[in-house]
């Protein structure tokens, strides 16, 4: 065993089996996991918490017990197991369910195909949970803004709202069947934004850039593609002022690659973005 292998501590692995799937819209999945392989999984401090699902390479098969640390080190990189991102849309500690939306879009991509296709039994490998946002009791009211890969979050945090708490939600999704139903106790203006086929993101932007901004301190969660994740934050840092602080902001997807890629260059993405919106302005 190397040195390397020794230093190496474990990830826990969970594996979700497929309960039950549910088609909440014409391009959104809602799978169920349970089973003993969840007995260790843990989530509820945050409603952005996050998984990563290890789809396996094709024709390959992994040693038991699965060790997603070994399998890189020792495998060549074409036969990893490939990781997609997904949002915990919901938590049952109790049932020991764990709930994920998938967005689908025919036969492209990797997990929305998956989530087509799967069958109670199925099973699936996943990492985490990690996550940071939750509603701050605080704030004066909430802002979120996101397209269909927010989604899951955004309704998360509405339903985890207090009763009383103020929130306006703007949320873009392709046209008026992608719309979702959220229970919350908080006071939510949700303004639904139908791309039709316009460009992601430009509804989404011009609504929040738009908007009229309550009096009072924000908590602002913006999710979604990239490029507008890029516009609003500068708006929000220096047009209406916010502090970091007052933001969680970051991009889940970038239009024109897959996860893979944008995962390699999203460090340095969000880096960039910091050093040109952060300079003193001229």
């Amino acid at each position: 065993m190397s040195e390397r292998e020794t230093r190496r501590k474990p990830r826990t692995v969970h594996v979700g089996r497929v309960l039950r799937t549910e088609r909440v819209s014409p391009h959104m999945i809602r799978v169920v996991f349970g089973g003993e392989g969840l007995s260790a999984f843990g989530a509820g401090a945050y409603t952005d918490h996050y998984v990563k699902l290890l789809f396996p390479a094709p024709g390959v098969t992994y040693p038991e017990p699965f060790d997603i640390g070994a399998i890189r080190e020792r495998f060549p990189r074409e036969s990893w197991p490939r990781t997609r991102t997904y949002t915990v849309r919901a938590w049952d500690e109790g049932a020991r369910e764990l709930t994920i939306d998938f967005v689908h879009h025919g036969e492209s991509g990797l997990a929305g195909p998956w989530a087509a296709a799967a069958r109670p039994g199925d099973e699936l490998r996943l990492l985490g949970p990690g996550g940071g946002y939750a509603p701050d009791p605080a704030a004066a009211w909430h802002l979120l803004a996101g397209d269909e890969s927010a989604l899951p979050a955004i309704g998360a945090a509405l339903e985890r709202l207090p009763a009383g708490a103020r929130a306006r939600a703007f949320v873009e999704v392709e046209g008026p069947e992608e719309e979702q139903k959220f229970d919350t106790a908080g006071e939510v203006d949700l303004v639904w934004l139908h791309r039709g086929t316009g460009p992601v993101g430009a509804a989404l932007v011009a609504a929040v850039t738009g908007a009229d901004f309550a009096e009072g301190p924000i908590q602002a969660f913006v999710h979604g593609e990239a490029t507008f994740v890029k516009e609003l934050r500068r708006h929000l840092r220096h047009d209406r002022g916010l502090a970091r602080e007052q933001l969680s902001i970051s991009g889940y997807w970038r239009l024109g690659t897959d996860e893979d890629g944008w995962q390699a260059g999203k460090a340095e993405w969000n880096r960039r973005i910091e050093e040109e919106q952060e300079a003193p302005r001229p």
